[in-house]
């Protein structure tokens, strides 16, 4: 895993897409729906090392959470899908590709097409 990186997300789905579209190890972590201030300081915890970021849908539920980590947390880097498409879990892989190399992430190259 990459150890200066660090990506929370709100579900398994979200994980395992963008697992699909990384191309260098990095550790995603869960937060399994809204979260209060202890849960995410105790998400945090092991990471306070790393860059933080933060990549959650884009409907009530993803605001929330990334209301609470800019009020927690106010070094992490957030990351946004279009509103169109709602959820990490159904933005396309080459927006996906896109998002993540704005943010200096390895993709996998053949999705950028």
């Amino acid at each position: 895993m990459s150890e200066d990186k660090v990506i929370f997300v709100e579900g398994h789905s979200d994980k395992k897409r963008l697992l699909a579209v990384l191309a260098e190890p990095v550790e995603i972590v869960c937060t399994n729906g809204t979260v209060s201030p202890y849960k995410l300081e105790e998400l945090l915890a092991p990471h306070e090392h790393q860059d933080i970021y933060v990549f959650v849908d884009a409907d009530a539920s993803g605001d929330a959470i990334r209301a609470l980590f800019k009020r927690e947390y106010p070094e992490a880097i957030h990351l946004y899908t279009e509103r169109v498409y709602r959820q990490v879990e159904t933005t396309p892989y080459r927006a996906l590709a896109l998002i993540l190399l704005a943010a200096n992430f390895k993709v996998h190259p053949d999705l950028l097409f």
